[in-house]
């Protein structure tokens, strides 16, 4: 861990393979949010005005942490998280993301704790989950926190679409973003939220966008970005704006679209959903190792689809921990 604005480096450290071979050379550099989830799995709806019994659990999250954990799990050899974190439980999410394969880089913010996500569940057969969030120092990451010195060894950066909806994290996306071209290392971007993403705007969002060569939205994001209902035309109207579009369309697997047409439909993976809290993270951490092992977006796709089958039948958002 380090303290704001001195451009702390990652400890050494490094995952293990699981479900990608041959991974290539070059780090997985993820930036993005670390929050603590505190998940109540209930059955039914909420009883407004009195008790809901429900099983609850404190466990690590956060888009970029889950994101980070599914790449080391599926393979990637080193992953690399740059996150801001409270003092509060700045010790337990290194912990946590150490052993989980990853390279913690985690600035300690001086005020705001670390974030919190309540994760509502309803156990039901699609176990849909309903997320309260206070993003505290998560939406505190800031260009001061970044050091070109991180992209050192890197192969691919990863961007957490909720670095957008903080004006800090805004102006850390764009230099990321630029240090990232300059050295000729590809970005990838999740867009993270449909909830955020309203309050954002569609036209500032794209604009923002700019310069990212992969894009990895939920259905329901695509089609807002657009405007269309259908998730495979939404992917490939997005797929104008970014070279390559990889839509996560849930039980329907996923989309891939080039230069606005769509180039492949990757079908999901049987699974028997307990929580899909972080199901489209483990699809991206493992969509990201498969392109670090040299597999196409297609083949990649695949292994998306295979970590989201894994993830959802599975309690919080991250991989199983690493033997």
């Amino acid at each position: 861990m380090h303290q704001p604005g001195n451009g702390g480096t990652a400890p050494d450290g490094s995952g293990s393979a699981r479900a990608v071979s041959g991974v290539g050379d070059g780090a997985l550099l993820v930036v993005g949010d670390v929050v603590t989830d505190v998940i109540a799995r209930h059955r039914g709806p909420l009883a407004s005005g009195t008790d809901t019994a429900a099983a609850i659990r404190t466990v690590p999250g956060g888009a970029g942490a889950n994101v980070a954990c599914w790449a080391a799990y599926w393979g990637c050899a080193e992953v690399r998280l740059l996150g801001r974190v409270g003092a509060d439980t700045a010790a337990w999410h290194e912990r946590e993301l150490t052993a989980g394969g990853v390279q913690p880089c985690l600035v300690v913010d001086p005020q705001a704790p670390t974030g919190t996500v309540i994760c509502l569940v309803d156990t039901g057969a699609a176990a849909e989950r309903t997320f309260v969030t206070d993003s505290g120092a998560a939406l505190r990451l800031e260009p001061g926190d970044w050091s070109e010195a991180m992209l050192d060894g890197v192969a691919r950066l990863h961007l957490s679409g909720y670095l957008l909806f903080s004006e800090q994290g805004r102006a850390l996306v764009a230099v990321a973003v630029e240090s990232a071209r300059a050295r000729g290392v590809p970005v990838s971007l999740d867009p993270a939220s449909a909830g955020f993403l309203v309050e954002l705007g569609v036209d500032r969002f794209l604009a923002l966008v700019e310069g990212v060569d992969v894009l990895l939205p939920s259905r329901d994001e695509a089609c807002l970005l657009t405007g269309l209902p259908d998730g495979a035309d939404a992917a490939a109207k997005l797929s104008r704006h970014v070279p390559l579009v990889v839509a996560k369309q849930g039980a329907d697997g996923a989309v891939v679209a080039r230069s606005g047409t769509v180039s492949a439909h990757v079908p999901a993976v049987p699974a028997t959903a307990r929580d899909t809290t972080g199901a489209g993270d483990s699809f991206t951490g493992a969509f990201l190792a498969a392109l670090l092992s040299g597999a196409g977006p297609q083949d990649a796709a695949r292994e998306g689809c295979r970590a989201g089958a894994l993830a959802v039948e599975r309690v919080g958002g991250r991989p199983p921990r690493r033997e």
